[in-house]
């Protein structure tokens, strides 16, 4: 495995994303709430670019005692990276699909280390 510099931290923002290739690998490196997640451009559903789509809080459903939907409302905490070709979401935490942790993401480990941006590889 090797580390590949990605950039420094002072060139990302909070909501931000930077795709890089190392030799055959498409890699989206993105910086949610100051923290550093990366996958591989590649939604494992039908193959489309996962790291080019919409950054968003995750919608929770609110219910009544009798279980009735009462609102919707987003997340301030969970944040999903939404597939652009069919809206599939997986969870930037752990790269996995809300409905199935046995679907997910490949992920990359991911380093800062005197405002240098790494990924392993």
């Amino acid at each position: 495995m090797a580390d590949v510099f990605v950039g420094y931290r002072s060139e990302f923002q909070d909501g931000s994303r930077k795709l890089v290739t190392n030799d055959r690998l498409e890699i989206g490196v993105f910086c949610v709430k100051d923290e550093f997640y990366a996958f591989l451009n590649s939604c494992p559903h039908q193959g489309g670019p996962v790291c080019q789509g919409r950054i968003m809080p995750r919608v929770e459903e609110h219910l009544s005692a009798e279980q009735k939907s009462i609102r919707m409302s987003f997340s301030e905490d969970e944040f999903h990276l939404v597939c652009p070709w069919h809206g599939y979401e997986f969870r930037f935490a752990t790269g996995k699909h809300p409905g199935s942790d046995a679907y997910g993401l490949r992920r990359f480990e991911t380093r800062v280390e005197e405002d240098k941006v790494y990924v392993r590889v």
